[in-house]
């Protein structure tokens, strides 16, 4: 088995329920090509880097997944008979994993995201302003020199 990784650029003036059924469709092909689904991360709209099908921006999604090479055919057959897809790019990650591995990484990033749901936010630090005294040092390396 491998692990993929596929960036997929959604077209942005899809209405949110035509794209959570579009990726209910990508996780259907993975599990029905007996995959295994990692991480589906929507990174949401981002400036294209030049025009695609007279758009320029797009929603960006990346899906992790860990399956065999007919599961990537398929997953891109797909992709490509959808019109709300503008562009994709698959990437193999590593190409011998086996089928535990990738059940402990799926399990594992489900625990980080409840553990990330759970923390409370940091607070941020406030930069200190100068005192008088760092001042008087500025001045003495200025004398020195």
């Amino acid at each position: 088995m491998r692990k993929y990784e596929t960036v997929v650029i959604l077209n942005p003036d899809l209405k949110d329920q035509a794209r959570t059924d579009l990726l209910d469709r990508i996780k259907n092909i993975i599990s029905k090509e007996s995959g295994i689904l990692l991480d589906l991360d929507e990174w949401g709209n981002k400036k294209l880097a030049y025009e695609i099908k007279k758009k320029l921006r797009g929603f960006y999604v990346c899906v992790t997944y860990g399956g065999t090479g007919d599961l990537v055919k398929e997953l891109e057959r797909n992709l490509r008979l959808s019109d709300d897809v503008l562009k994709f790019m698959t990437l193999l990650l590593s190409a011998d994993v086996t089928v535990e591995q990738l059940e402990e990484e799926a399990k594992g990033d489900q625990e980080e995201v409840s553990d990330e749901a759970e923390e409370k936010p940091v607070e941020e630090e406030t930069i200190d302003e100068k005192t008088p005294e760092d001042d008087k040092k500025v001045e003495e390396t200025k004398e020195e020199a």
